[in-house]
């Protein structure tokens, strides 16, 4: 390659974030470059030795304004944007007295960790969007042919060893430092962006309106690569929003090998229906469908009904509590094959007990990491569909309708409403049923709702009768109603608004049953 000297050139740094910046600027000091700088950036390097010229002598005004101009000048951006073989750009900056600014780095002010400080003001938030450091890094990422971009530390030693081997930069490294920009300018547009439709909708620019934007930006950060995808054959990785500091972008696994792809998927079906209940619950899940879930007086309790929901789809699934994993449900689980436990928190003796086991993955998320979802977005060809989450459960007590000549008991009407809780984290057609607060039988992603009636009976591994049957939907037909009464179901909680309704209720009289309407629905595809 053609030798290089980065001697007399020059090198533009202003960073908000100084992690790693005195060696890198030393180490450029240390190949004869200038190096220019502004505000606490100069006095940075100068109280630790380096000397740099202020952009102020060279645009030959000074910063003003609080700092918010500075570098917004022809002396800056003629000397990042010009074309170092374009004969007119070489004259016209010779005419003005511009010399070439060889390198920039910069990072921005902290929008994003400034908005997510309790209590910021519009005004304070406003104060950290950066003009001139985007303005600068999209310049020489445009002319990157003959300007060096680095807006990440991490690329700091990197780009140092390549300096100091005098050899010319390759346009791959140039390119990818100027795409790695762009992403960066991207990114925080995007954040600045989603404040103010917080504002719009009223509120601090924390939350976004209920209202679908007109556009939605994504700009995802790769976490993690994984092995596969959903079959060996596919490729795959975990990616998250930048900023994003809940869910699964943010568990801590104290234990096994890494998630696959259809674990992910799995914890967080788990997570997000264990995450309904106050009660010490427990959830098991098997591709993607809840095969036990259960409420009880403790925790073990709640795993041993929710297990024996379905033992053999139990073998292999993965487990989600809602309370901190003690030492006698860990001996329990230990029991069987588990592919990840998730739990807020794991007590001494419960690690000490799970960790035998190797092939297990143990993760720990706190509460109130299912909140925050955002929007729920799935890919077509060629397109996304978007929905708000389905955060709601029921309606209160007060809004239900009864039908039937029954009337439930207390018990019965706790027993519905924790069955439609599981329903609506179950595949249509979806088919719950439940006794003292655990699944008895379920029945999930079936073409027939009435073959989901009948699936959750032929899974129950212990006796319907008296159990209580929660659908994701209205009944078409009597038909299901029939289905059940062969069960021994002694009631019904569903949404209604079948045209045949009337059809349906009349079927609930004949089999003495009651019904319970929610008026809501929860499909699942």
């Amino acid at each position: 390659m053609q030798t290089v000297s980065w001697k007399n050139k020059r090198a533009l740094i202003s960073v908000s974030d100084k992690t790693g910046i005195v060696p890198f600027a030393r180490g450029l000091k240390g190949l004869g470059m200038e190096i220019l700088s502004t505000g606490g950036t100069a006095k940075h390097l100068r109280e630790n030795g380096i000397e740099v010229t202020d952009v102020s002598s060279v645009t030959h005004f000074p910063e003003m304004m609080d700092g918010r101009v500075k570098t917004l000048h022809p002396a800056i951006h003629g000397g990042l944007l010009g074309l170092r073989n374009n004969p007119e750009h070489v004259s016209a900056m010779e005419k003005h007295g511009i010399r070439p600014i060889d390198m920039v780095v910069v990072n921005l002010y902290p929008f994003a960790k400034t908005i997510e400080k309790p209590g910021v003001t519009p005004e304070e938030a406003i104060e950290q969007i950066d003009i001139g450091g985007p303005s600068m890094i999209r310049s020489a990422s445009k002319n990157h042919e003959s300007v060096l971009v680095l807006t990440d530390p991490s690329d700091y030693s990197r780009i140092l060893s390549l300096l100091e081997q005098e050899t010319e930069i390759g346009m791959d490294v140039r390119r990818g430092l100027a795409q790695k920009a762009f992403a960066t300018t991207g990114e925080y547009d995007r954040r600045i962006a989603l404040y103010f439709e917080g504002l719009l909708a009223g509120g601090d620019g924390s939350t976004s309106s209920s209202e679908l934007p007109e556009t939605i930006s994504l700009s995802l950060t790769k976490i993690q690569g994984l092995r596969y995808g959903e079959n060996p054959h596919q490729s795959a990785a975990l990616y998250a929003p930048s900023g994003v500091k809940t869910g699964f972008a943010n568990a801590t696994k104290l234990h096994g090998k890494e998630l696959s792809y259809n674990n992910f998927l799995d914890a967080q079906a788990a997570w997000s229906l264990v995450s309904e209940f106050s009660d010490p619950s427990v959830v098991i899940v098997k591709h993607n469908n809840p095969c036990g879930v259960s409420l009880g007086d403790t925790l073990l309790s709640a795993y041993v009904q929710a297990r024996d929901t379905d033992p053999v789809s139990s073998f292999g699934g993965v487990v989600a509590v809602n309370r901190p994993l003690d030492r006698e449900t860990a001996l329990e689980m230990s029991k069987i094959f588990l592919e990840v436990v998730i739990a807020p928190e794991f007590t001494g003796d419960a690690l000490e007990i799970l960790t035998k086991k190797k092939d297990i993955r143990l993760l720990v998320l706190k509460k109130g990491s299912e909140e925050g979802r955002g929007l729920d977005l799935r890919n077509i060809d060629g397109a996304f569909l978007v929905q708000t989450p389905d955060t709601q459960v029921a309606p209160p007590l007060s809004e239900l309708k009864f039908e039937g000549d029954v009337k439930p008991t207390q018990a019965q009407v706790a027993d519905a409403l924790f069955a439609f809780a599981v329903s609506k984290h179950v595949k249509s057609n979806a088919i719950i049923l439940v006794r003292d607060r655990m699944t008895i039988g379920i029945g999930a992603g079936q073409m027939s709702r009435v073959d989901s009636v009948r699936l959750s009976g032929m899974k129950a591994t212990r006796s319907t009768p008296g159990t209580i049957l929660a659908s994701d939907a209205f009944f078409p037909f009597r038909d299901g109603i029939d289905e059940a009464a062969k069960l021994g179901v002694a009631g019904i909680i569903q949404p209604g608004g079948s045209i045949r309704d009337a059809e349906v209720f009349q079927a609930v009289k004949d089999h003495g049953m009651f019904m319970i309407l929610t008026g809501m629905r929860h499909f699942r595809h």
